[in-house]
């Protein structure tokens, strides 16, 4: 940071929001005068309305890009961002931006990302709908289980960071998931976390949030972003019922579940390997599985399979089924991941 920069980049993702985006605005600019802050504010914007030239009126850094996705706003805007600090939240008067300086005393106390918790503060009658009441905390929740974070109220919409804590996240998606990778990511990455309680209210203009649609955005990005609990550890459950559906003499019903779980297992590495070349997740375990698992090496096994499947045919012919499949499995799934992980 220059000494002339800010200390503080206030970004408000903003589309079609011309009746919020003045409140939001003045209440800013009287957060940032009260508080005696140094701050730029920057409206990250894709509208159709009046809200860039309300923008542009109010004397603020405008980021005009015209492109769909939450995620998207704000990659958009931090490309512009000065500030040691970035301040997030959405443009719709549903925050008290007088929170700014409380958000920010934390990240200069060593804090590297602060978020809200609307379910801890005083949540204003009406201002959160009943589905999104039950989808908020069923979605937190499932991202404390996979991840071991203790963040309560993961997808609230403010929330504060320093800037080289975020160029660290490396942050990819452009939907509302956007929310669920940062913190997934700041977990991930050890940063130190602080939650605060705050106010909520009800919002200014229509709301643009699809319920089921966004959450399930939520969802299936904790998923990817955690194959073992999605494939994984149901592939290894799988292949053990395979095990003891063999021993109890039911060996059709066996080979479907052992090749079953195979799938599964492999499916984990698919999501896996997709997570680390294209979402920059960290390699971990699977750096080591792919210096001693090859294309080659996996593709031998895979040949071996098939062959002692030919080999016991006569005698074992559901087994050795089994095992031709598995090794066809083998080989081309080892050709998938190879291609999977090419950047």
């Amino acid at each position: 940071m220059k000494n002339n920069d800010p200390e503080i980049s206030i970004i408000l993702p903003c589309q079609n929001e011309e009746l919020a985006l003045p409140f939001c605005l003045e209440k800013i600019n009287q957060a940032i005068k009260r508080d005696n802050l140094s701050a730029e504010i920057i409206v990250s914007d894709s509208s159709l309305d009046r809200s860039p030239q309300i923008a542009k009126n109010y004397g603020v850094i405008l980021v005009k890009h015209n492109k769909q996705g939450y995620g998207t706003a704000y990659l958009e805007a931090i490309k512009f961002a000065k500030g040691k600090y970035i301040f997030m939240a959405d443009a719709d008067g549903t925050y008290d931006f007088g929170e700014i300086s409380r958000f920010v005393k934390f990240l200069r106390d060593g804090y590297d990302f602060v978020i809200g918790n609307r379910f801890a503060g005083k949540m204003e009658k009406g201002a959160m709908p009943f589905l999104h009441k039950l989808g908020n905390p069923l979605l937190s929740g499932t991202l404390r289980l996979f991840f071991w974070a203790k963040i309560k109220d993961s997808h609230c919409g403010m929330r504060a960071i320093k800037k080289e804590a975020l160029i660290k996240l490396n942050l990819q998606t452009t939907g509302m998931e956007f929310a669920s990778e940062m913190v997934i990511k700041a977990v991930k990455n050890s940063l130190k976390i602080k939650e605060l309680p705050i106010a909520y209210k009800q919002r200014i203009g229509i709301s643009k949030l699809k319920a089921v649609p966004d959450s399930w955005k939520h969802m299936r990005f904790m998923l990817l972003y955690s194959p073992i609990f999605l494939f994984f550890a149901p592939g290894i459950f799988i292949i053990v019922l395979g095990f003891l559906a063999y021993f109890l003499n039911h060996p059709f019903f066996a080979s479907l579940l052992a090749i079953t779980g195979y799938q599964l297992v492999i499916f984990s590495m698919f999501a896996k390997t997709y997570a680390i070349t294209h979402l920059k997740e960290k390699a971990g375990f699977m750096d080591k599985i792919y210096k001693y698992l090859t294309i080659e090496k996996a593709s031998l096994l895979g040949i071996m399979a098939i062959l002692l499947g030919i080999i016991f045919y006569n005698s074992a012919p559901v087994v050795a089924l089994t095992l031709a499949l598995l090794g066809v499995q083998t080989v081309f799934s080892s050709f998938m991941l190879s291609i999977l992980s090419i950047k």
